[in-house]
């Protein structure tokens, strides 16, 4: 690609205008661009330009990520870093090398941290094809891991919920019905989407919408996070369910007790609650060990 600008601003440009990437996005992925020519100048001993990215290498790849853990980046982030150094090279025309993203570990199961949803939420939302997209996919991510939420309750939600209060009613199997708070930032989330999204909410509509207006299926939210994983390097057990078991495991690590746990996940008995007693000592144990290998 020919430009007269420095290649990240243009690469910011292309994101913002022509992608309609979120701020955050464009900034961090022009970061990471900036990073990579940087790098590549030492690796190299030259001037970078378009058509010497053209000759990147795996190694060469490898070497930039190596350098980015040095700087103690982790593997969520280094997976993320990757993904943004190949839309780089692909907004120059340049097929990435093949290289097998950072991964974590798939030991004994465990919740995803905040960062791990936070990113995951946000990787979703900036690959929507269109804003208000994004804003529905992040703001339904947000409804299960901030509020718990069965992937299915958060879809069969309807624009009766609306104007948003601090809790909502839900509607979860065997047609129970419970109320669950809202924290502030998941009701920042379903504002935004409804103040963008083109199809109006009446009380009786579904409150998300698929791309073409009707009900919003299940199967679009996983088909996207299963992709978001992948770019981030998450493991398989990071699916749209998990969000609402790092909830409960995140509360109930906080000191919730298991029978509030219980009527705010909506489970007919105790003992579906209890498993996560089980979760979160194994989780502890892990933070455990990590923290004290010698111990």
């Amino acid at each position: 690609m020919e430009t007269t600008q420095p290649l990240p601003l243009a690469f910011a440009t292309f994101l913002s205008r022509d992608r309609r990437r979120s701020a955050h996005t464009v900034r961090a992925y022009a970061a990471t661009a900036e990073r990579l020519i940087a790098f590549l100048q030492g690796h190299w001993g030259g001037a970078v330009d378009a058509a010497a990215l053209g000759r990147i290498g795996a190694a060469d790849l490898r070497a930039f990520l190596a350098r980015r853990r040095e700087d103690g980046l982790a593997n969520t982030s280094a997976a993320r870093e990757l993904s943004a150094v190949r839309a780089f090279l692909d907004f120059l025309g340049i097929d990435a090398p093949r290289l097998r993203g950072p991964r974590t570990g798939k030991g004994i199961p465990r919740p995803i941290s905040p960062d791990e949803a936070v990113a995951l939420a946000e990787d979703v939302a900036d690959e929507a094809a269109e804003p208000w997209i994004g804003a529905r996919d992040w703001a339904v991510l947000l409804l299960l891991y901030g509020a718990g939420l069965r992937i299915g309750e958060a879809l069969s939600l309807t624009g009766a919920i609306l104007p948003l209060g601090e809790t909502i009613m839900v509607t979860g199997k065997r047609d129970k019905t419970r109320v669950v708070p809202l924290l502030s930032p998941v009701r920042a989330a379903i504002d935004a989407y409804v103040a963008q999204q083109p199809w109006g909410t009446a009380r009786d509509a579904p409150l998300f919408r698929g791309a073409k207006g009707g009900p919003l299926s299940a199967g679009v939210i996983r088909r996207s996070v299963r992709m978001a994983r992948a770019r981030l390097g998450l493991g398989d057990r990071t699916t749209p369910h998990a969000l609402r078991h790092s909830f409960a495991t995140h509360l109930l690590g906080r000191g919730a007790d298991l029978r509030s746990l219980q009527a705010l996940l909506g489970h007919a008995s105790l003992s579906s609650t209890q498993i996560y007693t089980a979760v979160d000592a194994a989780h502890l144990l892990d933070v455990y060990r990590n923290a004290h290998p010698h111990g």
